[in-house]
């Protein structure tokens, strides 16, 4: 059997060409920021969150794994207009959700995006505020679940 490595840069590349291809983001980064994004438009930013071991799709001799990264976009919440920062966002967030969807391998580089939750938590997209270096913003985080399989090695 051969078995894959995470290619995390492959799928994180991936989902911040994805993210920037929507035209949407000042600016995609490829970890979560340690300090406040810009201030004047979106900001988006891509980290794996976790790596969980999926029991209904290993076999009797490999494992596959889900790998979750987060895609936040980021906005000031003090903009104006205020009333402009949701629907802007949620826009953005719909564009990168439908790209992640269309491309349902990230270009190969996973088995799938897990869209419905087969193997945990569905992809979805949450809203929040966050405040970092004092500075309040608005942010939606894309929970996207990407099926590796056959990537560890099962030993008796």
């Amino acid at each position: 059997m051969r078995l894959v490595a995470i290619d995390i840069l492959g799928f994180t590349d991936a989902a911040m060409s994805h993210a920037g291809a929507t035209g949407r983001f000042d600016k995609v980064n490829g970890h979560e920021p340690k300090n406040a994004p810009a201030t004047g438009g979106l900001t988006a930013a891509v980290w794996t969150d976790r790596i969980i071991p999926v029991a209904a799709r290993s076999g009797l001799d490999s494992v596959t794994a889900v790998v979750i990264l987060n895609v936040r976009i980021y906005a000031s919440a003090v903009s104006d207009p205020a009333d402009a920062i949701d629907p802007d966002m949620v826009a953005a967030a719909d564009d990168v959700v439908r790209a992640f969807i269309g491309d349902f391998t990230l270009g190969g580089t996973v088995c799938n995006v897990d869209v419905f939750g087969a193997h945990g938590q569905a992809h979805d997209v949450r809203a929040g505020y966050l405040t970092q270096d004092g500075a309040p913003f608005r942010v939606l985080t894309i929970w996207l679940p990407c099926v590796v399989n056959d990537l560890w090695e099962e030993t008796p």
